[in-house]
C-alpha cells in the first residue's frame, strides 16, 4: 500500500506517545513510505520544541534528526504539490502544511497515515477524508 506519512505519525517512532506502536507498523510490514521534503523539517520542529521543555536532551534530538533520514521515505519537493494544496486548504480550512501532505497521497493514488485528530476529525465530511487513514487503524487496513 501506498502511504504518505505525516509528521505526526513520524515522530511516534522514535518518541513513546499514544499510538506509537501503531506507528511503528509502518515500518514492520510492506508499506510504501512517501512523504513531502516538509516532513524532516516538520519533525525537527516537534524535536526543537521537545528539547526546550526538557523533555528531550539535545544529543536524542541531533540523534533522531540524523537518524531520520536513513528510514525508507521517498521524499518529494513540497514545491510540486504547491497548488493543489492551496486549493485543499482553502477548501477544507485546513493548513496548508497539512494539505501538502494530503496532495501527495491524492496525487500517488495512496492514504496519508495520520496521528493529528484534529486533522483527522476536521476532514470527517469532505470528500478527501476517504484518502486518510488513521494511525491507529493500520492493523485493520
Amino acid at each position: 500500500m501506498i502511504v504518505v506519512v505525516e509528521a505526526s505519525v513520524a515522530v511516534k517512532w522514535f518518541i513513546a506517545e499514544d499510538n506509537a506502536n501503531d506507528a511503528l507498523e509502518l515500518l514492520g510490514k510492506n508499506y510504501e513510505l512517501h512523504a513531502p521534503d516538509l516532513l524532516f523539517l516538520e519533525v525537527d520542529n516537534v524535536l526543537c520544541k521537545l528539547i526546550r521543555r526538557g523533555l528531550l536532551s539535545e544529543e536524542e534530538g541531533f540523534d533522531i534528526h540524523n537518524k531520520i533520514l536513513a528510514f525508507p521515505i521517498r521524499s518529494y519537493p513540497s514545491q510540486n504539490f504547491r497548488e493543489e494544496a492551496f486549493h485543499m486548504a482553502i477548501g477544507t480550512k485546513r493548513s496548508v502544511y497539512d494539505c501538502l501532505y494530503l496532495a501527495l497521497a491524492e496525487a500517488l493514488d495512496g492514504r496519508l497515515v495520520t496521528a493529528d485528530g484534529k486533522f483527522f476529525q476536521a476532514l470527517g465530511n469532505s470528500p478527501q477524508r476517504n484518502r486518510m487513514l488513521w494511525v491507529g487503524d493500520l492493523l485493520g487496513s
